[in-house]
């Protein structure tokens, strides 16, 4: 007989579960103080698991609505003392329907990352 136990509770990883939050920011950058607190900000993004998007728009996949509000929590203990931050969360599923023009050429859907990281 096995030693396991039977799972009794299985989460399946749906679209609709699954969420992606957007950073969209207008930081000054007219002084050096400005150019480092915004460069210090993007590379927070990046140092948390967020990919540029564009110049001033990051992406990062999560799972769930939780962790969409930690990262939110997380991106307030880190906002630069001035500009503009706006934060959007969608589903997975709304995230394949964006549509996405480069070079006036329509491209396909972003595929997810590899790997989600569950912690």
């Amino acid at each position: 007989m096995s030693s396991l136990a039977p799972l009794s509770h299985v989460t399946y990883l749906s679209g609709y579960r699954l969420m992606w939050i957007l950073v969209m920011f207008d930081l000054p950058t007219d002084t050096k103080l400005q150019r480092k607190a915004a460069g210090d900000f993007r590379n927070f993004l990046l140092d948390t698991g967020y990919a540029r998007c564009q110049f001033s728009i990051y992406a990062r996949f999560v799972n769930g609505k939780e962790a969409v509000d930690t990262r939110v929590n997380q991106i307030e203990r880190a906002l630069p003392p001035s500009g503009d931050v706006q934060i959007l969360n969608f589903t997975d599923r709304q995230f394949g329907d964006i549509v996405h023009f480069s070079d006036q050429g329509r491209r396909g859907p972003r595929k997810n990352p590899e790997q989600l990281v569950l912690f």
